[in-house]
This record gives C-alpha cells, structure tokens and sequence, in this order.
C-alpha cells in the first residue's frame, strides 16, 4: 500500500519503521516545523523528521495543513497513517487518500480521548490502558474503532515508560490493521457513548505535588507527570528552601502530617499513609536515586516538604 504518513514525536517513530519495514511505500511524511530547543534554542527537527530522512524519505512540515489537500491527494496514498501529529486535520485532507485516514491512539477508546492519554490514566489510576487504531473523522478522537490491544499500568509505570510501551503495542497494531485495510478484512466499529473521558493537556500548574492526598494518588501524580512537566515540592536544603523534582515514588507504611519526612530513607507522610521518593532531580542537575541525593542533602526525620 501506499501510505503517507504523519506524526511528530518518539512515540510516532516505531509505527513509520514497522509500516516501511512490513513493505509499504511511504512517498511521504508529515511532521511539526523545526523549532528552537535546549539552552541554545537552536533549530530542533522532530524524531519523525530524522528518522524519515534517514529513511530516505521526503519530509514535510507545514505549519497548517489547511491547503494541503490536494497536495496530499497527489501523492496517491490509499491511506494515511497518524500517529501524534499535533496538528487538527481538515476534512479535505481526512478525504485525500481513498481508504481514509487511520489513528494510534494511546488509550482504550472513548476513555482518554484528547492530548495527554498516557498520564491521565495513570494519574486516575487505571489498572490498564491500551492503544486503538480508528478511522479518523471530524470529531476529537471519536472515528470508529479498527483494533485495540491492551496493557496493564502497574505500580511502578510512569508515563515514560508506559509511553515507550504503547509506541512499540501501536506500531504493531497499526501494520496488522493496515494488513486487514488491505484485504478489505478491517472491520470498524463505532465507539460507544458511555465511558467518555477526556485527557487535557497537562499544564504545568499540576506539577506540585500535594502530600495531603492518599498515597497512592501522590505515587500516580508523581509517575503520571514523569518525564513532563515533572512532578516537585519544595524543601530546605542546607538553609535554604529548594525545589525538588520527583520521578518515581512507591508506596510505603508510615504516617505523620502531609509532607514530614519520616525517616532517613526519603519517605514522606501523606493524608493516607506515606510514600517512599525514589529518584529526584535538584534544579540543574541531573536525575539521581534517593540514596545518591541524599549524601549529599541532609535531609531525614522531621524535615518537611511544602509546594
């Protein structure tokens, strides 16, 4: 088949490798502009751009795709393949290749429709979440559903590490789906009404974390927003108040007032029991284990953490 493909991050790369890889013509791909990043804030392509290059694949990356239709059209794709795009595609571009346009997405549709799949649902704390691959339409992820796959979200998953999971389950997915689009064996199915949720997009005014909660939900906060934006709460640090980014936290016995540190090993009172930090980052440093901080920040029973 011929499938022009579109998608932007990591989690996208995995699907255009097994898509060629499986024998598909790829004439090609779709990704974000290049934008500035790190301190030097220099031009940054996104990880489908490298990898569709080093594919020998044409890469495009409009700002909008509002008059991109026919473009696309003349490429003769029977489909199109999208996998965390980032951009609204306008109906004339759905229409562009003949089978349509096929989606993975990081969640066990209609739960989590929206932006932030992933962390949503280990911040709610879902026992299991999945991929689906739908026929893409005008609504927000609301097309009928091809193929789903799940996976279950254990206590030590963060949004990392579930999310290096879904890319490789979609990629998977996706060519066994497009195998089935291509003997006219995909059977679509339209979602149900009930079980609606919608994943926001994560904003940055989530990151503190708020140890009044039970432990649990402090855990499934600091995981759900490992890597981005980073869950944190403040502590002193040889006399002077410092942010901490936590990454990971397991659940652990202990209680005490939200936010006492309640022994030398990092483990912190919560409304409901305590949890144990496992791995923090200082404000400009790199990450590190509890035990590897905490030689070098004095920090044990007594001491407190506030947002």
């Amino acid at each position: 088949m011929r499938i022009v493909f579109m998608g932007t991050p990591s989690f996208a790369v995995p699907t255009l490798m097994e898509i060629v890889g499986q024998g598909h013509t790829v004439p090609a791909v779709y990704t974000q502009p290049p934008r500035p990043a790190g301190r030097g804030m220099a031009e940054r392509r996104s990880a489908v751009h490298e990898a569709a290059e080093a594919l020998g694949i044409e890469v495009r990356h409009p700002t909008s795709l509002k008059e991109e239709a026919e473009a696309i059209a003349a490429l003769e794709p029977d489909a199109l393949v999208v996998v965390a795009y980032g951009l609204i595609l306008p109906v004339p571009v759905l229409e562009a290749a003949p089978l349509g346009a096929y989606n993975v997405h990081a969640s066990l549709l209609p739960r989590w429709r929206g932006a932030a799949p992933v962390a949503r649902a280990i911040m709610a704390g879902d026992a299991q979440t999945g991929v689906t691959v739908m026929r893409m339409e005008k609504g927000l992820d609301t097309g009928p559903v091809g193929m789903v796959e799940h996976t279950p979200i254990g206590p030590d998953d963060t949004a990392a590490d579930l999310t290096d999971r879904l890319s490789r389950l979609g990629a998977d997915l996706m060519v066994r789906a497009l195998a089935a689009l291509d003997r006219d064996a995909l059977t679509l199915t339209p979602q149900p009404e009930e079980g609606v949720t919608y994943a926001s997009k994560i904003d940055k005014a989530e990151a503190p974390i708020d140890f009044a909660q039970p432990a649990e939900a402090v855990r499934n906060h600091i995981h759900g927003l490992n890597p981005m934006p980073g869950a944190y709460a403040t502590i002193e640090i040889a006399g002077k108040p410092e942010r901490l980014k936590v990454l990971r936290a397991t659940v652990a016995t202990g209680s005490g007032a939200p936010g006492e540190v309640l022994d030398d090993r990092l483990t912190v009172a919560c409304g409901e029991g305590a949890v144990r930090l496992l791995r923090v980052q200082r404000a400009g440093k790199s990450p590190v284990d509890a035990d590897a901080f905490l030689r070098g920040a004095r920090i044990g029973p007594g001491d407190r953490f506030e947002v």
